[in-house]
């Protein structure tokens, strides 16, 4: 699986519409509205790296209001259980 992190700046009047519309785009799996300097941030999971291509460039980017994207791809996920293992010194 193929992470991407789509760092997205809006129309501001219609970040909720926005919102809406990348959540029913299939390859986005969440869209959180955010403080900071970007409006969305939307996730990204596909099974090979062409559908990147077409889920951000062929959808994300041309759904009406969105201004500019940023995209980080993911090269590796670590949870809290994964960090707690490569710290452990193997004390109980």
């Amino acid at each position: 699986m193929i992470t991407a992190v789509v760092l997205i700046d809006t129309v501001h009047d219609r970040i909720p519409e926005v919102a809406q519309a990348l959540a029913e785009i299939d390859g986005v799996s969440e869209v959180y509205s955010v403080a900071g300097r970007f409006d969305l941030v939307a996730m990204v999971r596909v099974a090979e790296h062409d559908q990147l291509a077409e889920v951000i460039a062929g959808a994300v980017d041309r759904v009406p209001g969105v201004e500019r994207t940023e995209t980080l791809i993911a090269f590796r996920a670590y949870s809290r259980h994964d960090l707690e293992a490569a710290f452990s010194i193997g004390l109980s």
